[in-house]
């Protein structure tokens, strides 16, 4: 991708809905899925869109929060779509979060260039600054693609359920699907309970 294209495609998503970021299941990339939307009046359907960031080899991920806000924000109950929103905090049920001010490619960065010489391919910094969470990522490739209703994650900020996705894989030959619930991570056994 070049220079031109990836600013162009930071820029298309921005103050958009960010409704799930994390390493592919394959560890090698990462992941941010936006939900796009435009002005009714421009007839441009909302769609849900993958930022695949491929072959990433940094990702420093912290907090958009002031320490006010945080202070505010404790309280388990803002994490629950039910009673959240009518308490003073950061809502974290909300299950989305703004993608302002935006994502910005870091021009000339030192530290992509740095692998780009012990690698042997080209790589890029972005800078993706949420109203919850800010990143930076170090990368080689960025694939953008509309996520087909296949695989579309079934979350709607409307809705405030959680992201879901019915992913459809080949193996040998043959599909196969399975839902996917992006909100919930496997669990650790307990202690005495082994793998």
């Amino acid at each position: 991708m070049e220079i031109a294209e990836l600013r162009r495609a930071l820029d298309d998503v921005f103050d958009q809905a960010v409704v799930y970021h994390a390493y592919t299941n394959y560890m090698r990339d990462y992941e941010v899925i936006v939900y796009a939307t435009a002005d009714p009046r421009t007839g441009i359907q909302p769609a849900y869109l993958r930022y695949l960031f491929k072959y990433w080899v940094q990702v420093e991920a912290s907090t958009a929060l002031s320490l006010d806000t945080w202070r505010r924000s404790v309280d388990e109950r803002l994490t629950d779509p039910e009673i959240g929103p009518d308490l003073d905090g950061y809502v974290w049920a909300v299950r989305w979060q703004a993608l302002y001010p935006g994502a910005q490619l870091i021009a000339e960065s030192r530290r992509a260039q740095e692998w780009a010489e012990q690698v042997g391919i080209d790589f890029h910094e972005v800078r993706i600054q949420m109203n919850g969470h800010n990143l930076n990522l170090i990368f080689s490739e960025l694939e953008v693609s509309h996520l087909p209703s296949a695989t579309r994650p079934t979350w709607s900020p409307r809705t405030g359920r959680a992201p879901v996705c019915s992913l459809r894989a080949r193996s040998d030959g043959r599909r196969r699907s399975r839902r996917v619930n992006l909100a919930r991570r496997p669990q650790r056994p307990k202690a005495g309970q082994g793998r």
